[in-house]
């Protein structure tokens, strides 16, 4: 059979399905068809010596760029990243998830999906100059609207998120998660929640959490982090876990510190996911973007291969896509093509702390929906 689309002789690295070979993964009609040797297309890339991933998944990006302050352009952040699948979470609320939906998400060629906020125009003031938590005025906890617009938009809108803490909801606490579990519990969707510095704590959060929900910033530095300060995981960490509470890294600007996760590493507390959170405060450091953190995730002694699961088809499952982040037959035809280099890179975390690591992982280019896209690196 001759495939559209051919990537020959890769190192092909799909955790779904337990495979870390060297082997070509061929395309049709949009769809990942087969892997195997041999194959043949009529667009063949040699990809020999380069690691073969189904798509990469960042599950927490800022991508409504132009209609947020903190929005960055998708594609080329897809470009840089290799990454297939942007999760917005939350630039958007119910007031203006039209526009994002208009002028970005169906222009764009990377795949682009939601959880919206449970504030009626999302986060609406992220800025260096302008900071102001959209949770600190309840008139802006749109439940109805919110509710409404995740039912009309449900090949998009994937869940529900919601930002808590000191900077992000103020005098209102944790009150603006009791709304959003609400609405999630009502469009029977995931939650994601932000947490910041307290109140409320990392455990009054995590308590409330459902199975699938997902607590963002999850190594976070201190105050508010997820162990006490002699390494101990927090007692309603562990919980939280059992019940089946996701937890993603989300590194932005202010939420990855190396004390925490090391100790969380060393506590055997490894991240469900992980993830970016790029805007346009971090994108050109401390988090750069998705392979930059999970460099750090090298540096910190992660297999490559649960790194990889945690960037495809962990966060696929957390966003209920079993379509996305694997290379099984008939699925999404997305994939994306890295090298890991070696070379001295400085690895800073959101305290300005440094470590130094000898080898990092990069973009050589990508497939989005059983098309080649050359990553411009």
């Amino acid at each position: 059979m001759a495939y559209d689309l051919v990537l020959k002789g890769g190192r092909v690295m799909d955790p779904s399905q337990q495979i870390d070979k060297t082997s070509d993964v061929g395309f049709a009609g949009g769809k990942v068809v087969a892997i195997g040797e041999g194959l043949t297309g009529t667009d063949e890339r040699d990809v020999s010596g380069l690691i073969v991933t189904p798509g990469l998944i960042d599950l927490h990006t800022h991508v409504y760029w132009g209609g947020t302050s903190l929005g960055v352009d998708a594609d080329a952040y897809a470009r840089q990243s290799a990454v297939t699948t942007c999760v917005d979470t939350g630039s958007a609320g119910p007031g203006n998830f039209p526009g994002f939906k208009a002028h970005v998400i169906e222009r764009v060629q990377t795949r682009v999906l939601v959880y919206l906020h449970i504030s009626f125009a999302g986060i609406y003031a992220f800025s260096p100059k302008i900071m102001i938590g959209e949770s600190e005025d309840m008139r802006l906890m749109a439940a109805r609207e919110a509710l409404d617009m995740a039912r009309e938009n449900p090949e998009t809108i994937i869940g529900i998120k919601v930002r808590v803490g000191k900077h992000a909801s103020g005098p209102n606490g944790i009150n603006p998660l009791n709304i959003a579990l609400d609405v999630a519990q009502a469009a029977d969707l995931p939650l994601m929640c932000h947490i910041d510095e307290p109140p409320p704590t990392y455990a009054a959060v995590v308590d409330r959490l459902r199975q699938g929900d997902v607590l963002t910033h999850c190594f976070r530095p201190f105050p508010n982090a997820p162990m006490h300060g002699n390494g101990q995981v927090r007692g309603a960490v562990i919980r939280a876990r059992a019940r089946g509470v996701l937890f993603d890294v989300a590194h932005g600007m202010g939420s990855f510190s190396w004390d925490t996760a090391r100790a969380m590493m060393a506590a055997g507390f490894k991240p469900d996911t992980i993830s970016s959170d790029v805007h346009a405060m971090c994108i050109n450091g401390p988090a750069w973007d998705l392979l930059r953190t999970m460099t750090k995730f090298l540096a910190l002694g992660m297999p490559l291969s649960e790194i990889i699961a945690c960037t495809t088809h962990r966060p696929a499952a957390a966003i209920r896509r079993p379509d996305l982040g694997s290379f099984a037959p008939g699925s999404v035809g997305d994939a994306s093509v890295l090298m890991l280099e070696p070379g001295d890179i400085a690895l800073e975390d959101v305290q300005g702390n440094i470590i130094h690591h000898q080898e990092r992982l990069s973009a050589k280019g990508m497939v989005i929906g059983g098309v080649w896209q050359d990553t411009g690196i």
